[in-house]
């Protein structure tokens, strides 16, 4: 695991190595075990390592036997010592068995259909000395991230935006579409980021660019739902059992100890009891509780440990702990981040670490397998759609009045959303309905009227699904695929993989999905909708598959996860230090927000009218973010009114030597 950094300036002038070490040395964090860079004239590029693989030989860049080509790598290849053996007949390997060395034989074997052969999650860089030309890469799911931003000219990348803005030359400025997709959904949404120059190479697509030229860039995967008929239950849940037994055994390839974390969901414990079962030596599992709220599942973690002989690890941690940790959390994001299980996993991700370089995770198995509670939601709002509109709820429901009972009030919260969801076109209109954090009407109380008024038509949900989702390239599917397809394209790698990359990474955690291997993802698409969401019950197949390894009972209580207790938290002291952030923040320099429309939001939390927390907790964040940018040297607070532009140029000139071996 790793940080990569490159810049291809192109026109003559040369990259300075000094500027590559700045670029790196801001991701020290994902890699403190090693450091290698390299410049060719107007080329370089560079990479901060975590030794995971042949800790001793693993070093990059690694370069092709004649020296043509050089690569650097951020991820981990599960299949590679497959791949090793079978190249073996045409490549000369340099190094023990580092999985960056097959890469970089598999592509000059297969060229572009290597990509699809990789299992695992990286961000990939080649150089070709000979053709100036550059290739990246990014893993078919999005587990990895790399971010491009092309000034002056040239091009840049990096695993992390704040890399980049270590680079001489260049500007970022603030995108207004980036602010409004935060306070849309809790994060900005590919291709955009909080950054006009800067956007995410999306999953499953490579770039290429030379000497002249704009960049190319071209997807090799993407998921597809065809679904398998004529197989029995029974044997769905047999083949399931061993392709989580393959996936989860292919993860634990490593050369230092494997941990897992363990929430007592079906996910984590499928993949710690997989674990259990193909693990030559015992493991720790890592369970954050929360004492004294309804969401803490240290009891059932503890349990599911005990029952597989597992070593098990609790932190505990409170609304105290959240608040003096959230800056923290915040700053180990490029962007504003609204995660709601960024702080528990940053908080579980330091513990684990101080016993681990590697972690499994089960994050990715709501997605494939259909265990959110808004994917039964979605499917409900659709099979009630003809009703509401032929009855007219939606009139009835929002006639109800606010009462001074916080439960009454939250459920006519909830019946307003319900009845809005079922009025949508479709199940991609009901999955962008489904994950944001705000309605129209929060946000026009919250935004600055001009900004509201700019933003209205990009916001309804039918433009932001026919935005990634084409009319013309639309698949016949059903409501809850078409949703299914939303969370798996748009969800995973825009929040999920983002959070628990940055979580894990700040601490020099390497954090593994083995449901989101592209083969397993793959194979799951190809299972009946309804033996995964069956009845009211989601993950129908993976539970039967599983039940067999972990305690009985273990799998029938109420689905959790890695989530903050807001709504109680919100009442409390946690309230006071997200109203103090927002208010020391100096965010009204912005001129995006309306201050006014933020204090009643508080005020109704804080006298139970309406559940804000999702939002407030965005506030939060953002306001975290947005001190944390003035904080630095660099930078001063802009006006009110005025678009912000963040401006750092480094002072480096030093040259880097040519292409050599390092």
């Amino acid at each position: 695991m790793c940080g990569i950094a490159g810049w291809y300036r192109r026109g003559g002038k040369p990259v300075p190595q000094a500027a590559l070490a700045a670029a790196c040395d801001r991701m020290r964090h994902r890699g403190p075990d090693d450091a290698g860079y390299l410049t060719d004239g107007d080329f370089g590029f560079g990479m901060r390592r975590l030794s995971i693989i042949d800790v001793a030989g693993g070093h990059q860049p690694i370069f092709s036997p004649d020296s043509r080509h050089a690569i650097v790598f951020n991820g981990e290849i599960f299949n590679h010592p497959e791949l090793r053996r079978e190249l073996e007949g045409s490549y000369v390997f340099q190094t023990d068995h580092s999985d960056t060395e097959t890469i970089l034989a598999a592509y000059l074997r297969w060229g572009d259909d290597a990509w699809s052969r990789l299992e695992g999650m990286y961000a990939v860089a080649i150089w070709d000395k000979l053709d100036k030309s550059l290739v990246l890469a990014r893993d078919p799911i999005g587990i990895k991230p790399l971010f491009v931003t092309e000034q002056n000219g040239g091009i840049a990348f990096a695993s992390e935006i704040t890399a980049l803005r270590a680079l001489p030359d260049h500007v970022f400025e603030i995108d207004p579409d980036g602010v409004d997709d935060f306070f849309c959904f809790g994060h900005s949404l590919p291709p955009r980021t909080i950054f006009k120059a800067v956007r995410p190479l999306e999953p499953g697509r490579l770039l290429r660019i030379g000497a002249k030229g704009t960049a190319e860039v071209r997807r090799f995967w993407q998921p597809r739902i065809q679904v398998r008929t004529g197989v029995s239950e029974a044997d769905w849940v047999e083949e399931t059992r061993a392709r989580v037994l393959d996936t989860v055994g292919k993860h634990m390839l490593s050369d230092v100890p494997v941990g897992a974390f363990l929430s007592g969901g079906v996910d984590s414990s499928a993949v710690a009891a997989a674990m259990a079962r193909t693990s030559r030596t015992n493991f720790k599992a890592f369970t954050i509780g929360f004492p004294g709220s309804p969401r803490d599942e240290t009891d059932p973690a503890a349990r599911i440990a005990r029952h597989l002989g597992i070593e098990h690890v609790v932190l505990p941690m409170q609304p105290q702990d959240a608040a003096e940790v959230l800056p923290a959390v915040q700053a180990a994001f490029d962007e504003p981040s609204a995660a709601t299980s960024a702080v528990p996993l940053w908080y579980l991700s330091r513990t684990a670490a101080e016993h681990v370089k590697v972690v499994l995770c089960g994050e990715g198995g709501d997605e494939v397998f259909l265990g959110y509670n808004r994917q039964r939601w979605a499917q409900r709002m659709a099979r009630w759609k003809p009703l509401i509109e032929a009855v007219g709820a939606g009139g009835l429901v929002g006639t109800l009045p606010e009462l001074p009972w916080r439960k009454w009030n939250y459920g006519r919260q909830l019946a307003r959303q319900f009845v809005e969801g079922a009025r949508l076109g479709d199940g991609y209109e009901r999955f962008f309905a489904a994950v944001s954090i705000t309605t129209p009407a929060i946000r026009e109380r919250i935004y600055d009227p001009d900004f509201f008024r700019s933003q209205q038509t990009r916001d309804t949900f039918e433009r932001r699904a026919s935005d990634h989702f084409p009319l013309v390239h639309r698949p016949a599917l059903s409501d809850l695929e078409e949703f299914e397809l939303g969370d798996l394209t748009v969800h995973l790698p825009a929040s999920l993989c983002q959070r628990l990359d940055r979580s894990s990474m700040a601490h020099s955690l390497e954090a593994r999905v083995p449901f989101l291997s592209h083969r397993f993802v793959e194979w799951a698409l190809t299972i009946p909708a309804d033996l995964k969401l069956k009845g009211s019950t989601g993950k129908h197949v993976l539970r039967r598959a599983v039940e067999p390894w972990l305690p009985q009972g273990a799998l029938s209580q109420r689905k959790i996860g890695f989530q903050l207790p807001f709504a109680d938290w919100f009442m409390g002291g946690f309230s006071d230090f997200a109203r103090e952030a927002w208010r020391s923040s100096g965010l009204d320099s912005l001129g995006l927000l309306d201050p006014r429309g933020i204090e009643q939001l508080f005020d109704e939390q804080r006298r139970g009218a309406a559940d804000h927390g999702r939002i407030l907790y965005a506030i939060a964040m953002f306001s975290c973010w947005w001190a944390q940018q003035r904080a630095e040297p660099s930078r001063s607070p802009f006006p009110r009114k005025r678009e912000p532009r963040f401006s750092n140029e480094a002072r480096t000139k030093t040259a880097g030597p040519p292409l050599a071996r390092r």
